[in-house]
C-alpha cells in the first residue's frame, strides 16, 4: 500500500513545529561539534580541522534561518500575501546556499594562503595532532546521522529547507572526511606531507561550492516561478482529465510556493451543463489535485467544449 502523504495531512503550524523541532536538534549538537572542532584544530595544530570548525559554525546560521523562516511560511494566507508565505522557506534555502558559498571562498582563501606558504616560499608547516584526526571520526560520525535524521524529516514534510539543511550537515560530514584525510596523512607520512593538511582544507571549499550551487539552483527557480518539469505537467493534467465530466482541459500552468502547488488552467465541459453542475465538476478536480499533489491552490476557467480536437492526455489547444 503506498505511503500516505503526512505533510498533506498536518496543518501548516504542525508542519513548521515538526521542521522546527528538528532543526533544534540540529542546532544544539552544531554548537557542541563547533566548539570541540575549533578546540581540537588549535590544540592539534590542524588548519583543516579549524576550517572545519567554522565551517561548523555556518550551520548555526543555516540553523537560525530554517527555524526563524519556516515559522514565517507557516502563517497562511494574509492580505498581503494572498498566496501565502510558502515562498520564505524557499527564501531560506537560497540563504543557506549563499551562506555555503561565503563559507567555501573563506575556506578556499585560507588554507590556499598556507599551501603558498609551503610550496613557494618554503616554510615548513607544523604536523596536526592526534586530538584531531579523532575530532574528524566523531565529526564524520555525528554529522552523516544528523543528515539521515534531517533528510527523513524533510522528505516527510515535503520541505524544501530542511532537504537543504540535511545537505548542508552531509556536507558538513564530507569536509571531515577530507579533513580526515588531510591529517592523517599529515600525521603519518612525515613533515614532507603536513601541507596534505591545508589542500584537505582546499577540497573540502570546492566541494561545499558545488553543494551550494545544487541547492540555490532549485530555490532560484522557484523564486522566479520557473514552471514545472513537463512530466509534473503531464502528471497533473492526467488528474485533470481522469475527473469524470472534464471533456478537455488546456492552458495549463503549475508553479510552486514553498510546498504549495498554484495550478491555473481552463476545463472544457458540457455546454449544457447548469453553472451548478459545472462549479461541481471543478470542485472534484481540485478535490483530485489535492489528492495527488497534497497542499494545492487552484484556479479554474470553465469553458463550454465545441467538439475540438483531444490528444491522449486529455489536452486541447490552448
Amino acid at each position: 500500500m503506498k505511503k500516505q502523504n503526512k505533510a498533506a495531512t498536518m496543518t501548516d503550524e504542525q508542519r513548521a513545529r515538526a521542521a522546527q523541532r528538528c532543526t533544534w536538534i540540529g542546532f544544539g549538537c552544531n554548537g557542541v561539534l563547533s566548539f570541540l572542532k575549533i578546540v581540537a584544530g588549535i590544540v592539534g595544530h590542524s588548519g583543516a580541522m579549524i576550517a572545519d570548525g567554522v565551517h561548523s559554525i555556518s550551520d548555526f546560521l543555516t540553523d537560525i534561518i530554517v527555524i526563524v523562516f519556516v515559522g514565517v511560511s507557516a502563517r497562511g494566507v494574509n492580505k498581503v500575501y494572498r498566496y501565502g508565505h510558502g515562498k520564505f522557506e524557499t527564501f531560506a534555502t537560497f540563504l543557506i546556499a549563499l551562506a555555503l558559498a561565503v563559507v567555501a571562498v573563506m575556506l578556499f582563501w585560507t588554507s590556499g594562503t598556507k599551501v603558498w606558504a609551503a610550496l613557494v616560499e618554503g616554510r615548513q608547516l607544523e604536523a596536526p595532532g592526534m586530538i584531531a584526526l579523532w575530532m574528524a571520526l566523531v565529526s564524520i560520525a555525528t554529522k552523516e546521522a544528523l543528515y539521515q535524521y534531517t533528510h527523513y524529516v524533510g522528505m516527510d514534510l515535503k520541505s524544501m529547507a530542511l532537504e537543504a539543511n540535511a545537505w548542508h550537515h552531509r556536507s558538513d560530514a564530507l569536509s571531515s572526511i577530507a579533513t580526515l584525510v588531510g591529517i592523517g596523512g599529515a600525521i603519518y607520512l612525515g613533515h614532507k606531507w603536513t601541507i596534505l593538511d591545508p589542500v584537505a582544507g582546499m577540497a573540502v571549499s570546492l566541494f561545499i561550492v558545488a553543494v551550494a550551487v545544487k541547492l540555490a539552483k532549485p530555490a532560484v527557480q522557484e523564486l522566479l516561478e520557473v514552471t514545472l518539469p513537463q512530466e509534473d505537467l503531464d502528471r497533473i493534467g492526467a488528474a485533470i482529465a481522469s475527473v469524470p465530466g472534464v471533456k478537455a482541459y488546456h492552458n495549463l500552468r503549475c508553479r510552486h510556493n514553498g510546498n504549495v502547488h498554484i495550478v491555473d488552467f481552463h476545463i472544457k465541459v458540457d455546454g449544457n451543463l447548469t453553472v451548478t453542475q459545472a462549479h461541481d465538476i471543478s470542485t472534484h478536480v481540485e478535490n483530485r489535485l489535492r489528492d495527488k499533489l497534497g497542499n494545492v491552490i487552484a484556479n479554474i476557467h470553465i469553458e463550454p467544449y465545441k467538439g475540438e480536437p483531444v490528444d491522449q492526455n486529455g489536452r486541447c489547444d490552448d
